[in-house]
């Protein structure tokens, strides 16, 4: 069994836990991320999908990124907290919102993806490796 961890929206209505090995992080700087986080960037933890239980489905919208690929962003209908992010041509994963966890603090991201896209005024961690699109684009 991995990490155990959970979280949720800001009113409660989705709850998740996930037991999830070597959840892997990372920050991504692309726009679309910008928008839907509300600032430069949006920071996430991979996990399987079958790690992942929830009490209630979230709502998605989706959209096709600067790469072609299909991403659909979750959020609770009830509060509008961003909580999943899922990409139609990985259905084997879950990018789930650092925010969204009951204790964020553990969280390390180890990259920045879509560095191109940061905005001048995010400082981003030096030590942090750089993509200027996704790992495995």
């Amino acid at each position: 069994m991995g990490k155990v961890f959970a979280g949720g929206c800001a009113c409660g209505a989705i709850r998740y836990e996930c037991s999830a090995d070597s959840p892997q992080s990372f920050n991504c700087h692309c726009r679309d991320c910008q928008r839907a986080s509300g600032t430069a960037y949006s920071s996430f933890i991979i996990v399987p999908h079958s790690a992942l239980k929830l009490t209630r489905q979230p709502k998605f919208y989706s959209v096709k990124s600067d790469t072609g690929h299909t991403v659909s962003r979750g959020f609770c209908p009830e509060c509008g907290s961003p909580i999943f992010g899922k990409i139609t041509e990985l259905p084997e994963v879950t990018f789930i919102h650092a925010a969204s966890l009951d204790d964020p603090s553990w969280h390390r991201p180890a990259a920045d993806f879509f560095v191109p896209s940061a905005q001048p005024w995010d400082f981003m961690n030096p030590a942090l490796t750089k993509y200027d699109t996704e790992p495995a684009a």
